[in-house]
């Protein structure tokens, strides 16, 4: 394809902002493989990344966006990748300071690329994407430090965002006791048809101000950060366990050391950005297989490129749930 499409991020008289334009082969970032998208995704980081409105997260303009993508090879310098292979690239510098995928074709390093795992099409590892991943690594870290179906329940704070709606599917088809905190009331029966035993609005229980709380939770999966983090931390189980991802409730949170060093709680931040390579393949690998949500189709909706725009403006608004899977070439 000599010219294609693509969401090329701009800035521009001091405002960010994405539009779709044509694009060459020759004005894309470099690598080794070159694939032809077949899907992208929406996450969090997308919307603040295409509108500016979370900081410097885009190191360059202009900069096609998308910090993940599915798709075909067409070409490789590397011979790990031959056209024809179906693959996956997300996180490291994709979509932030390297050219995205939200484009019709993409070039990558080889090193970036993570070939299709057994029991994924396409559009099934675009649906996960990032967020399917970031909650997956989660699962991983948080069962190596012990986590079981049997220790308690597990919480899943922020419940309608794409990580946690993921999380929810596949600590349930685990056997996981899910309790998920939202603040969506109208979004509780869509909750429990992915899984959750429970569904509560958000700050119930009522957060109490003592260093220590009732113990509730055996784990907890947290995309919020800020006070929700902090009030975590003060009602865990003896030994319980949260997984740190997101912020969305802001990036500070108070706390003492009494959650530690009293009941051993352990905080874990899940960097999905630049995990090694070999985790990551066996990440991918269990989210083909065990870790594999069983409602996709609920979770995941298609857009266009020419859609995002619109979409971005409504995810921070807190105005969707689940995920977004863009339908590229």
């Amino acid at each position: 394809m000599n010219k294609f499409n693509a969401l090329r991020i701009y800035s521009e008289a001091g405002k960010v902002a994405g539009r779709v334009v044509e694009a060459a082969l020759d004005e894309l970032s470099g690598g080794e493989v070159v694939f032809k998208t077949a899907y992208s995704s929406v996450n969090y980081k997308d919307a603040l990344a295409c509108t500016g409105s979370g900081g410097k997260i885009i190191r360059k303009y202009p900069l096609i966006g998308g910090i993940d993508a599915t798709g075909v090879v067409i070409s490789s310098g590397d011979a790990r990748y031959q056209p024809g292979d179906e693959v996956i690239c997300t996180s490291y510098d994709f979509g932030v300071a390297h050219d995205g995928g939200y484009s019709q074709v993409c070039r990558v390093p080889a090193d970036w690329v993570v070939p299709l795992p057994k029991g994924l099409t396409l559009f099934d590892a675009a649906a996960l994407g990032v967020a399917g991943y970031t909650a997956g690594l989660a699962m991983e870290l948080l069962e190596l430090n012990g986590m079981a179906p049997g220790n308690g329940k597990v919480l899943v704070n922020g419940a309608t965002g794409g990580v946690a709606t993921l999380a929810i599917d596949m600590l349930s088809r685990l056997g996981y006791h899910v309790v998920a905190v939202t603040g969506k009331d109208a979004e509780h029966e869509f909750l429990r048809k992915l899984g959750a035993a429970e569904v509560l609005p958000r700050q119930q229980p009522e957060p109490g101000s003592r260093p220590l709380e009732k113990a509730l939770w055996a784990a907890a999966f947290d995309s919020v950060g800020g006070e929700s983090l902090a009030w975590l931390t003060r009602t865990m189980q003896p030994g319980g366990l949260i997984a740190s991802f997101g912020n969305a409730g802001g990036i500070e949170f108070k706390a003492t050391v009494l959650p530690f060093i009293l009941r051993g709680v352990r905080l874990i931040g899940v960097d999905s950005g630049f995990t090694p390579m070999p985790l990551r393949r066996k990440v991918w690998g269990r989210l083909g297989s065990d870790l594999k949500p069983r409602h996709l189709g609920d979770i995941a909706q298609p857009i266009t490129l020419e859609e995002l725009p619109g979409y971005f403006d409504r995810m921070l608004k807190g105005q969707i749930k689940g995920r977004a899977v863009v339908g590229i070439s």
